[in-house]
C-alpha cells in the first residue's frame, strides 16, 4: 500500500506516493521527472542509475525509497549549479567521454564523490572509484582522461 514519505534531492524537499520497497530510481524518474540516473540492469550491476547518498555512491535501481528517505540524495541534475555545470561535467564533456551515454550518469556521479574526497587521486583510486560502472563503447580511456581533467579543474576552480 501506498504512502507519503518525505524525500530530499538536489537540496529540495519532496512528498512522494510510494510503497516503501518502490525502488529510489522509479521514484526519481517517474514522480519527480529526473532522467539522469538511468534503467540499465536492474541490479545494482551497470552504475546507470548510480545517485549520491550523501557522500556515499548508491545503484539507485534496488534501493528502497524508505531507506533513502532520512539522507540527502544527489542527481546528475543536482550537480548543476546556477545553470553552471559542474567541473566533472565539463571535463566529460571536452574529452568526449559519452559516446552512447549508458555509463555517464554513474561515471560522473562516481567522479563527483570521488574527487570530494580525494582532490587528486592516482589512476589505480579512479579505476576502484569507477568499477561497478559499465561502459559498453570502450570509451574507459576517455574516462580516466575525463577524471583527471575533472581534478585539475576542482583544483583551479577551488571546487
Amino acid at each position: 500500500m501506498a504512502s507519503e514519505l518525505t524525500i530530499t534531492v538536489n537540496g529540495k524537499q519532496h512528498r512522494v506516493e510510494a510503497t516503501s520497497d518502490t525502488p529510489l530510481l522509479y521514484v526519481l524518474r517517474n514522480e519527480l521527472g529526473l532522467n539522469g540516473p538511468q534503467f540499465g540492469c536492474g541490479s545494482e550491476n551497470c552504475g546507470a542509475c548510480t545517485v549520491l547518498l550523501g557522500s556515499k555512491v548508491v545503484k539507485s535501481c534496488k534501493l528502497p525509497v524508505s531507506e533513502a528517505s532520512g539522507g540527502i540524495i544527489t542527481t546528475l541534475e543536482g550537480l548543476i549549479i546556477e545553470g553552471d555545470l559542474h567541473p566533472v561535467q565539463r571535463a566529460f564533456i571536452a574529452e568526449q567521454a559519452a559516446q552512447c551515454g549508458y555509463c555517464s550518469n554513474g561515471m560522473i556521479m562516481a567522479t563527483a564523490a570521488l574527487l570530494w574526497k580525494n582532490s587528486h587521486p592516482t589512476d589505480e583510486q579512479i579505476r576502484e572509484a569507477l568499477d561497478g560502472n559499465l561502459c559498453r563503447c570502450g570509451a574507459h580511456l576517455r574516462i580516466l582522461r575525463a577524471v583527471k581533467r575533472a581534478a585539475e579543474l576542482f583544483e583551479q576552480e577551488g571546487a
